[in-house]
């Protein structure tokens, strides 16, 4: 927990180092998700880092409090960032992610914790907020054109994107197709690939890590990215994959950021 939780430090450090440089009125720039603006990207990783406390310490009324969510009509997650001023919900978020950081630094890796999709252990529902985090980081990094060096910790983002790949079936109503696919990525920086399956696999995807992330994640359309998948069920895969619990979501267009 100490390593993963170091790097989910890492990574809202480099989102607010970003995020407090921009004067007010950036906070109000549309984001590639449609109808959110910066400050709705921050309030939402504020919200749901508070529901991410609740689901470790009160699980019973996180499952209360996430079937309300699920069935609601609007998105509270960022009604609290278009209530407050920049800098009021820049400090929220602070609060409430170094709460969220000091809880997990004491879970058991292996315990379970309840979420909006399957239940996870307590390491990868860290490693779920760091993808999170990163996720909508890139939203606020292409609004307001700020290019980002890829780090090592893509790599929690993208295991956590190969271990996904049932889920992205699941939350389609779609079962899993039979067969397995490799994934071989180029880490930032040069050196051996990340791998993950057998490698002896007839589907496989194969790229930058950083563009894999960007699929996974739904940041970016494969055909907008430099990875190749290579038979039917790798294709499949690709076009429907997501790294996040809920519902299926929207994805880019192709051609967004070419």
């Amino acid at each position: 927990m100490d390593a993963i939780t170091a790097d989910l430090v890492a990574e809202h450090e480099s989102l607010d180092g970003l995020v407090s440089e921009l004067p007010p009125e950036a906070w109000e720039v549309p984001t590639p998700a449609v109808g959110w603006a910066v400050r709705d990207q921050i309030s939402h990783l504020w919200f749901f880092d508070d529901r991410a406390i609740m689901a470790a310490t009160e699980p019973d009324a996180f499952v209360a409090d996430a079937k309300s969510l699920l069935s609601a009509t609007r998105d509270p997650s960022i009604e609290h960032g278009r209530s407050v001023p920049p800098d009021q919900l820049l400090e929220d978020w602070r609060q409430g992610r170094a709460r969220m950081v000091e809880l997990f630094r004491g879970l058991d890796p292996n315990a379970r914790i309840v979420w909006y999709g399957p239940a996870m252990g307590a390491r990868s529902f860290a490693t779920a907020r760091l993808m999170e985090t990163w996720a909508h980081g890139q939203d606020v990094a292409d609004a307001v054109g700020v290019h980002r060096l890829p780090t090592a910790r893509l790599r929690h983002v993208a295991h956590i994107g190969v271990r996904a790949r049932p889920f992205s079936y699941a939350t389609r109503n779609r079962p899993v197709p039979d067969g397995a696919v490799y994934v071989a990525l180029d880490p930032p920086g040069g050196g051996e690939a990340w791998t993950w399956g057998d490698e002896d696999a007839a589907d496989r995807v194969t790229g930058p890590a950083l563009d894999f992330c960007l699929v996974v994640t739904q940041r970016r359309h494969p055909d907008d990215t430099a990875l190749v998948a290579s038979g039917p069920l790798a294709e499949d895969w690709m076009e429907i994959a997501q790294a996040f619990a809920g519902p299926p979501g929207a994805g880019r267009e192709p051609g967004q950021f070419k």
